[in-house]
């Protein structure tokens, strides 16, 4: 679960660290007070896009830190799959926001990616805000409900690994009965393409090989010059006395020393190993320059050899060690195309044997979302009964379409709030108050097959008040009680429900704008809840009215 949100420079907000706890965390707070910048600090955590205007005015970098408590085992397998380790349950998830629209991520405390969070945060936080009630519009999210709830994820992504093989195959097969003209002109180019290259028998770093055999070839009078000078140093010449003279000179002395005192004989050692080192060195040096010759034969080809690696390089657009392998590929091609007709019967085989696997697994995921979907559309309908929509009728309406990522089924969620009225689709008939209260019952059918541990209700109440208030909080404390929840609202019927209460409070000091998250005790609930109920002037009723609730629900 969700412990610790903390937030420096977005927004509003300077500085705050606010600890979440388990069962039903509520947050509420006067219109403009900051609610949203805190949902949006924990959409940058979880690698959603952000904008750098996000950045609180006037500072140059913004962070979001959130530490999790008791990861899941979803968790822990993403973080592995990802190559990080969770530290004993904990996970410290970090993202800073630059001016220059550029983010810093750390997991644990490890350098990690933007997408990264996004991955992680699929198993740990579900937001459900306003605009996700809107999703239900689309059908096509309508079927994700359906797979959630019968546990499909195994049998999709079989289905998915069918059809993807499936679909590679067809478009080869498209690609094989494509215009015999095309393919006759790939024929013709392929040919001079793979020969060209296959006669330039390109070897593994060849390139860098000549290039490095160039440069010495160049320079032969410079070797030649060079050696001639170490040659000098060493042999001596007319006018002076090499190094291999001086120092037999030096060792001759150092030795007739020695016969005086011992104590040189070390010295005496030593130089004659620096004599016969350099009397070696010395011998080799007139060797390679007796061996010394100049090849402007040899400089000339390796010239040509580079002129032709640089040329196919540029031609084909990539470096030369890579063209071998582009070469045989060619090959590759080239045997397809003129073994059309076995290839294309090959394929059609192929085709066909996909295409009886994908059928095969997708009847099997249709038989069983057919199976589910009844159910999970009669325990919706019951949890939106009991928010306060008795007559409502749920119908999942299937078609049966072609192959697609999803399968042969388009499924859309029907919906009647009134009686005697044909179930038609949500777009055309829900409110937003009865979109709300829908969605809060999906989530709530869904919570027993959901790994998520916290779940966030963004003004999760628009378009109700009253009863049926009160019967969306209750259904948020029956959902808090297997998973932690965040809820964002504006109605005292569900504020009084919380078992930890969070007040979002808005300052001006010097001219600057504050925002500051605090946890209320008891008075201070009783404070925000009478402030609800009846606005800027809290009377003795409204408080009067708020212990009332605080007492008929915490008890």
């Amino acid at each position: 679960m969700l412990q610790t949100l903390y937030i420096e420079n977005i927004a509003v907000i300077e500085k705050t660290s606010i600890d979440f706890k388990k069962g039903l965390n509520v947050l509420t707070g006067e219109t403009g007070a900051g609610k949203s910048i805190i949902i949006d600090s924990i959409n940058a955590i979880m690698g959603q896009r952000t904008s750098k205007e996000i950045i609180r005015t006037g500072e140059k970098s913004a962070l979001v830190v959130a530490q999790f408590e008791n990861i899941n085992s979803n968790v822990v397998e993403k973080l592995e799959e990802l190559g990080f380790s969770d530290d004993e349950g904990t996970l410290i998830l970090q993202r800073t926001l630059s001016q220059n629209g550029k983010s810093n991520c750390k997991i644990n405390g490890r350098p990690a990616t933007v997408s990264m969070l996004r991955e992680l945060s699929k198993s740990l936080i579900n937001i459900h805000g306003q605009h996700e009630s809107y999703e239900l519009f689309s059908p096509e999210t309508h079927i994700d409900y359906i797979d959630s709830f019968g546990n499909c994820a195994e049998l999709l992504e079989g289905y998915k690994k069918e059809y993807k093989e499936y679909k590679i195959l067809k478009n080869k097969l498209n690609d094989a009965d494509s215009d015999e003209s095309e393919r006759l002109r790939e024929i013709d180019l392929l040919s001079f393409q793979s020969k060209e290259l296959f006669e330039a028998d390109i070897k593994q770093d060849e390139e860098e090989s000549l290039e490095a055999e160039r440069t010495y070839l160049m320079s032969f009078e410079k070797i030649f010059s060079l050696l001639n000078q170490a040659k000098s140093a060493l042999g001596g010449d007319d006018d002076s006395v090499g190094g291999v003279e001086a120092v037999d000179s030096a060792m001759n002395s150092i030795q007739r020393v020695a016969d005086y005192n011992s104590e040189y004989e070390k010295i005496s050692e030593q130089l004659s190993d620096v004599y016969y080192n350099l009397r070696d060195c010395s011998e080799s040096i007139n060797d390679a320059l007796d061996s010394l010759e100049s090849d402007p034969q040899r400089l000339e080809e390796v010239e040509e050899r580079l002129d032709l690696l640089n040329r196919l390089s540029r031609k084909y657009n990539m470096p030369c060690n890579d063209l071998p392998q582009l070469a045989l590929e060619m090959q590759e091609r080239l045997e397809e195309l003129l073994n059309y007709d076995r290839n294309r019967d090959e394929l059609i085989e192929k085709c066909r044997i996909a295409e009886e696997k994908t059928a095969v697994i997708a009847e099997k995921l249709s038989k069983l979302r057919h199976r589910v979907a009844e159910d999970f559309a009669k325990k919706v309908k019951a949890e939106m009964k009991f928010l306060n929509m008795p007559n409502v009728e749920i119908v999942p309406q299937f078609e049966r379409v072609d192959f697609c990522s999803k399968g042969i089924d388009k499924i859309e969620l029907l919906i009647s709030a009134n009686p005697g009225e044909t179930p038609r689709p949500v777009a055309k008939i829900a409110s937003g108050g009865e979109l709300s209260r829908m969605m809060l019952a999906i989530k709530t059918v869904l919570a027993s097959t959901d790994i998520i541990d916290t779940l966030i209700f963004d003004e999760v109440d628009t378009g109700i008040s009253g009863s049926a208030a009160e019967k969306v909080g209750l259904k948020l404390k029956e959902v808090s009680a297997s998973s932690q929840v965040l809820c964002v609202t504006h109605q005292a019927q569900i504020a009084a429900l919380a078992d930890n209460h969070y007040l979002i409070r808005k300052q001006v000091e010097q001219g600057r704008t504050f925002t500051d998250v605090s946890e209320l005790d008891h008075n201070g609930r009783k404070n925000e809840l009478a402030r609800i109920i009846g606005g800027v002037n809290i009377t003795e009723a409204a408080l009067s009215h708020a212990e009332s609730m605080l007492s008929e629900y915490n008890n």
